[in-house]
């Protein structure tokens, strides 16, 4: 009873009661609201939801994108042409009567607002707000600022930090907001918030500033992070903060927004153990601490496992941890929820490619951004020796989108595409147009094996691997990012590769991941699949009760709320 009554004296307070802030340049909160690229808006969009569920006391701060990031369609020959996504934002979202001022190169920019609210497995409700530029009182210049996710050249890109970090802060004041005293920076796009901050405070100390900054840093390399010279910032930014930044940055040019979450924040943050000691090195900051991310359970979790789980983990969407208990699960009644899965994704893929793929054939999926450094076209380094391994016996789903100014990655899709058309009539490989939401969650539920092969120690985390885990899909990955602590050889899946504590990884022989593929794909996971189904469930099993009871948003949240946040979820 007392639980009831302290439930719904939070679920009936004023949403402005809110005590965490949580700004990112994008979130992936529904398919069909275009606003993100990749991994960050994935993981932004499930932390949300987890901090709905668990009753975390947070708003979210995001930009508002008026064509989205960009619709891909490729040619014959694997050549990607991007096309602008035309949404409309009343029919996801709700906007609010709330304006704010920025000033950017000195122009007055009006900011309005749209609302979405996340509602969790109790009722308690999230709010996210989109800030928008595209009002009448702004000139045809400014209203375009928010025009596309990440478009543009670097004036748009700070631009944009600019209407995130410094007009976030302003429209959560319009908001109503009075209690907020944790702003969690989700990567380095949204530290100019911390200039406001300082602003407000009257430039009294840097100090209490940087006791409300939490940063998240989610880029294992130096070349990764937002750089821009400090003549545009003097162009770009009012005045008011340029003497500041001086300060913080001590005469630092270009200016780098990951050295100024750095020093204006109290936690900071990998996101993963071996993300945070590269982050360590690369930063010079021993205080820098890891904090794996995960995913939301529920969100990634296929219908067929969903109705599964229901009957023998009860609570599993609301405890992750409950997923322990799948070692219980009877084997046929696991097999047929893949299955099940599974005939999901090749009727997809018939939908999208107008290829019939074999149902009973080991499926083997890979799809994520398609960047130079994920390497999604090294299993096809020796296509002689792969013909001779899979034959027959294997088949291949990909997808993925290369950012519009990557020539590296759109050459990569290319020699995808290449590889195809030479293995026709041999291994059936298919590549799946415009990734998404959608079909990355039937792809990460309904292949045999998830593939990856990142260059390391390039992949801070990496998250469709968690999602593949909570459906039983067995990981094949380089020992990178999250793999490195959940890979348990020939128990929850298989590495890739040497050993993540040898010296020089960014240097050796990239021929040791592919001997080592070809020689795991050959000698241990064909045999396998094909000859002991008992043991391939009982890794099922395994991943799910290993993996997927940790590598979650929930239990990510948790962490950050006693690390980082010092609030107690209200769901535990």
């Amino acid at each position: 009873m007392e639980r009831s009554s302290a439930i719904f004296k939070r679920l009936s307070q004023d949403k402005s009661k809110r005590e965490i802030a949580y700004f990112t340049m994008e979130a992936a909160l529904e398919n069909d609201i275009p606003s993100f690229s990749g991994g960050l808006g994935v993981l932004a969009g499930d932390t949300l939801r987890s901090a709905a569920d668990l009753g975390i006391p947070m708003v979210g701060v995001t930009l508002l994108q008026q064509y989205g990031y960009f619709h891909q369609t490729l040619d014959d020959s694997g050549n990607q042409t991007e096309t602008e996504v035309k949404w409309n934002p009343d029919l996801k979202l709700t906007q609010l009567p709330n304006y704010t001022e920025i000033k950017i190169e000195n122009r007055i920019v009006r900011v309005r607002v749209w609302e979405y609210e996340i509602v969790g497995k109790y009722g308690y409700v999230v709010p996210v707000y989109f800030l928008d530029v595209n009002t009448p009182e702004n000139s045809e210049q400014d209203r375009e600022l928010n025009k596309q996710l990440y478009g543009g050249g670097q004036y748009i890109r700070l631009c944009q930090e600019v209407i995130l970090g410094i007009g976030g802060i302003r429209m959560l004041r319009d908001l109503g907001f009075r209690d907020i005293d944790r702003y969690h920076l989700n990567e380095g796009h949204a530290s100019l918030l911390a200039l406001e901050l300082i602003r407000e405070s009257g430039y009294s100390s840097y100090d209490k500033v940087k006791q409300n900054c939490v940063f998240t840093t989610h880029t294992p390399v130096p070349a990764g992070h937002d750089v821009f010279e400090f003549d545009l910032v003097k162009q770009v930014l009012s005045p008011v903060y340029i003497d500041y930044l001086r300060d913080i940055l001590e005469g630092e040019n270009p200016v780098n927004l990951t050295t100024i979450s750095l020093k204006l924040s109290r936690f900071v943050n990998g996101v993963s153990a071996k993300h945070g000691e590269v982050s360590r090195n690369m930063f010079k900051n021993p205080a820098i601490e890891s904090i794996t991310n995960g995913v939301h359970s529920a969100t990634w979790t296929s219908q067929s496992f969903r109705r599964l789980f229901n009957q023998y983990i009860p609570g599993w969407d609301i405890d992750p941890s409950h997923f322990v208990q799948a070692m219980f699960i009877p084997d046929e009644e696991i097999w047929k929820a893949h299955m099940t899965a599974k005939g999901k994704l090749l009727s997809l893929v018939e939908d999208e490619a107008g290829i019939r793929m074999d149902l009973n054939r080991l499926t083997i999926g890979f799809a994520r951004r398609a960047a130079a450094y994920k390497r999604a076209d090294l299993i096809f380094s020796d296509l002689e020796r792969l013909i001779e391994i899979a034959g027959d016996k294997v088949q291949f789903v990909f997808a993925g989108k290369a950012h519009p100014k990557d020539g590296e990655g759109k050459q990569v899709i290319r020699n995808i595409f290449a590889a195809i058309e030479q293995l026709k009539g041999k291994i059936e490989v298919v590549y799946i147009q415009n990734y998404d939401m959608h079909s990355g969650g039937v792809l990460t539920s309904g292949v045999d094996v998830w593939l990856n092969n990142p260059q390391r120690p390039r992949e801070a985390s990496g998250t469709s691997g968690m999602k593949s885990a909570h459906n039983g899909v067995l990981n094949f990955s380089v020992l990178d990012g999250w793999w490195i602590e959940a890979c348990i050889e020939g128990v929850t899946g298989w590495a890739i590769g040497p050993e993540p504590n040898e010296p020089n990884l960014s240097d050796y022989d990239e021929r040791l991941d592919i001997d080592d593929l070809y020689e795991k794909l050959e000698k241990v996971i064909i045999p396998l699949y094909y000859e002991d189904r008992s043991k391939w469930i009982r890794m099922m099993k395994n991943t799910i009760a290993l993996n997927a009871a940790y590598f979650n948003t929930h239990r990510m949240v948790k962490e950050y709320a006693l690390k980082a946040y010092h609030v107690s979820p209200l769901f535990q």
